[in-house]
C-alpha cells in the first residue's frame, strides 16, 4: 500500500462517515446500517497489511481525516444512543442480547 493509497482509503472512510451522519440525522436506519457495513469493510484494510508512515502534508491530511471520522462517529453516537436506549426499554430482554 502506497502513501497515496492510505490517504485515498481514509478519504473514502471519511466520505462514508459523512453519509452516515446524514442517514442518522434523517432516521434512515437501513441506510445507516448499509453504510456502517461498507465503512467497516473499508476500515478493515487498516488492520491488514502494512501501511507506510506518513510525513509532511500527507501526515497532516491523514490527521485531519481521522479527526473528521471521529467527529462524525461522535455525532452518529449522539443521535443513535438515545434511540437505542428507547428501543431497549420497549423490547424486554433486549439488553441481554446487546
Amino acid at each position: 500500500m502506497t502513501s497515496n493509497d492510505v490517504l485515498s482509503m481514509y478519504e473514502n472512510i471519511a466520505g462514508m462517515t459523512n453519509k452516515m451522519v446524514v442517514a442518522a440525522r434523517s432516521s434512515d436506519w437501513d441506510g445507516l446500517d448499509t453504510l456502517e457495513n461498507q465503512c467497516a469493510s473499508a476500515a478493515s484494510a487498516t488492520l491488514t497489511g502494512s501501511m507506510p508512515a506518513q510525513a509532511g502534508a500527507s501526515r497532516l491530511r491523514k490527521i485531519d481525516l481521522l479527526k473528521q471520522i471521529l467527529a462524525n462517529d461522535r455525532e452518529i453516537r449522539a443521535i443513535t444512543e438515545p434511540w437505542m436506549t428507547q428501543l431497549s426499554n420497549i423490547m424486554p430482554g433486549s439488553r441481554a442480547r446487546m
